[in-house]
């Protein structure tokens, strides 16, 4: 982290002196608040926000998007591999009048099955959500301020960064930039958790499953159909009685599955809408190396919650302070 510092502040720099990195702990294990602690200590620039539990990386990147300031924001991760030195390539494409600009990461210096998890993931999500997302884009890009604003407004709790930005429509474009190998420690990102993060954003933006689901029982049940009049004539004409009941059974099973199934992603869409009906905030925050009045205060002693700036209300941010 020290180092993601240093090179933020060497590029960075060529820019503008005046910038601040938001750093945002998500319950990482490995001593990173009181790294991100003694690194604000050392340069005012440098704001931490530590989150009380680990809420996934698309809250955490709010709460940090949530407490940003500037005109132009940057997303990046903190392992290195989105380089800051890329950052100057970003800002002067912004320039020529993009008010969003990806960095593309046309060769990623990850592992194969990382790479090919990732396309994988990809593709499906771009078949159900009828969008067209480019494998080597992900989070790391340059962002006017209108556009962070307008995406603080989407307070959904299944959260895609660049699917929200680009659903909003501003000006954008990508430019290909250098991915290097990770700096230190290995990604959380394994099949299990890409393939329940797919399910989870795929039902939260998108209803495909549902219609499948619908066109798939009409298709059974017209072929269900033909095959009762086929029955029908073949025991008229040529005198076949119907054979055992084998297959009844199976058509059975089979049918019983497939309710299962359709109840399964039903289940799973009011599923969705409890939660966001719930009405949680998207983070908590545990602490902040600055002090600053925000949107919410939740008090532990009198469970209260008392809104600071009426302004700022749709924020959702709380963060817990004991008498």
């Amino acid at each position: 982290m020290p180092e993601l510092c240093n090179q933020l502040d060497e590029h960075v720099s060529n820019i503008t002196k005046n910038y601040e990195v938001i750093l945002v702990n998500d319950a990482s294990p490995d001593g990173a608040w009181e790294a991100i602690q003694s690194l604000a200590r050392g340069d005012s620039r440098i704001k931490g926000v530590d989150l009380s539990r680990n809420f996934g990386q698309q809250a955490a990147i709010t709460a940090g998007l949530s407490h940003s300031t500037g005109e132009w924001v940057v997303v990046m991760d903190c392992d290195l591999q989105d380089q800051p030195k890329e950052i100057v390539k970003l800002y002067t494409k912004a320039q020529e009048g993009y008010e969003v600009v990806y960095g593309r990461r046309y060769r990623r210096q990850d592992n194969s099955i990382k790479v090919a998890l990732s396309r994988l993931y990809r593709r499906v999500f771009d078949y159900f959500t009828e969008t067209t997302c480019d494998p080597a884009v992900a989070n790391f890009g340059i962002y006017k301020r209108n556009v962070i604003d307008t995406f603080l407004t989407m307070r959904e709790r299944n959260r895609t960064l660049q699917l929200f930005i680009r659903w909003l429509g501003f000006r954008n474009t990508s430019i290909n930039i250098e991915h290097a190998a990770r700096n230190s420690g290995k990604s959380s990102y394994h099949f299990r958790k890409l393939f329940r993060m797919a399910i989870s954003n795929i039902v939260s933006q998108s209803n495909k499953p549902l219609k499948i689901s619908i066109a798939f029982g009409f298709f059974m049940s017209l072929a269900s159909l033909m095959y009762a009049v086929y029955l029908v004539i073949r025991y008229l004409l040529w005198g076949v009685p119907v054979l055992g009941w084998t297959s009844v059974i199976v058509s059975i099973y089979f049918i019983g599955g497939l309710l299962f199934a359709n109840l399964g992603i039903l289940g799973l869409y009011i599923g969705k809408v409890f939660d966001e009906t719930k009405a949680r905030p998207l983070y908590v925050v545990r602490e902040r190396t600055w002090s600053e009045s925000i949107p919410f205060t939740a008090d532990v002693a009198n469970a209260d919650v008392r809104p600071v700036n009426p302004d700022t209300l749709s924020q959702d941010t709380y963060t817990y302070r004991s008498r």
